[in-house]
C-alpha cells in the first residue's frame, strides 16, 4: 500500500492519484505535478488515503506546493487558453472542419496546448493544428472525447429530477454495459436506460455488485427446478426478494 492523494487539474473534472514522499498535503492545497503528460497546476480534492500501486494515475510525482507565483501563472495560463478557444473555433469555421471545439488547456509550463473536441466522424485536422502553432509556438494536441465528457461540462437534469452525477460529483466515468441493465432485470427500452448523453445511465454501475451477488444463489431464468409442488420452469425472478 502506498500513501496517496487524488488530484483535480481542473474543476469538475477526472481525479489521478499520485503517491506522495516527503509532502504533508491536505485537501483544497494547490501543488505543482511532473506527469507523462506535462507539468500541471492542481488541487488536492481527496486527502492521503493508503493505495494501491494499480490505483495510481501516472507515473509521475508532486514537485511542489504551488506558490503565489506559481498561481498567478496558472491564472494566465486560463486567461491565454480562453482565447485560444476563440481562435480555435474561428479557424475550425474558416476551414470548414466537422467538429465542434469544447475546451482549450495549457499544461503549466505551456509546453502543450491542449484543445478537446466532439465529432461524429473522423476529422483532418492538420491544417488546424498548423495554424494554431504558427500563433502559439507550443505543442499543440487535439483529442477527441464522447457524449459522456461532453454532459460533465454542460451539465443538466436526469430523469431521476437531480443534477447529472457526472456533472456533480462522479469523477470518474468508467464503463457501463448493458448487462448491468439485464442484471437488474430494467426494460432494455434506451428511453429507460440511457441518460441524456445518449449513453447507458452511469447509476447502472452503483447497485451492480449487489445484483451479482444476489443472483448467485438464484437459477436463471428457463431453468427447470424443484419446489413443494414439483418440477418447474423458471420464468420470472425477483433478485432484491431472492425469489
Amino acid at each position: 500500500m502506498i500513501k496517496s492523494v487524488g488530484v483535480e487539474f481542473k474543476e469538475k473534472g477526472q481525479i489521478f492519484y499520485f503517491p506522495i514522499e516527503q509532502f504533508q498535503l491536505k485537501k483544497n492545497i494547490t501543488i505543482i505535478v511532473e506527469t507523462e503528460q506535462g507539468v500541471h497546476f492542481g488541487k488536492i480534492v481527496k486527502e492521503t488515503f493508503e493505495a494501491n500501486e494499480n490505483v495510481l494515475s501516472f507515473s509521475g510525482k508532486i514537485l511542489r506546493i504551488a506558490s503565489k507565483d506559481d498561481y498567478k501563472q496558472y491564472q494566465k495560463n486560463i486567461a491565454d487558453a480562453k482565447k485560444a478557444l476563440y481562435l480555435s473555433r474561428e479557424l475550425v469555421k474558416k476551414n470548414n472542419l466537422k467538429m465542434q471545439i469544447i475546451d482549450a488547456y495549457f499544461t503549466f509550463d505551456r509546453d502543450k496546448l491542449l484543445f478537446r473536441f466532439l465529432s461524429d466522424n473522423r476529422v483532418d485536422f492538420r491544417t488546424l493544428v498548423r495554424d494554431l502553432a504558427s500563433v502559439y509556438k507550443t505543442r499543440i494536441e487535439l483529442r477527441q472525447i464522447g457524449a459522456r465528457d461532453k454532459a460533465r461540462e454542460v451539465g443538466g437534469c436526469g430523469m431521476c429530477g437531480n443534477a447529472l452525477c457526472c456533472s456533480k460529483f462522479l469523477k470518474d466515468l468508467d464503463s457501463v454495459s448493458i448487462n448491468m441493465a439485464k442484471n437488474q432485470n430494467l426494460s432494455l427500452n434506451p428511453n429507460k436506460i440511457n441518460g441524456v448523453c445518449g449513453r447507458l445511465l452511469c447509476c447502472l454501475r452503483y447497485e451492480d455488485e449487489c445484483y451479482k451477488e444476489c443472483n448467485k444463489c438464484l437459477p436463471s431464468v428457463g431453468q427447470v427446478v424443484q419446489t413443494e409442488n414439483g418440477s418447474g420452469k423458471v420464468i420470472q425472478l425477483n433478485v432484491l426478494k431472492k425469489s
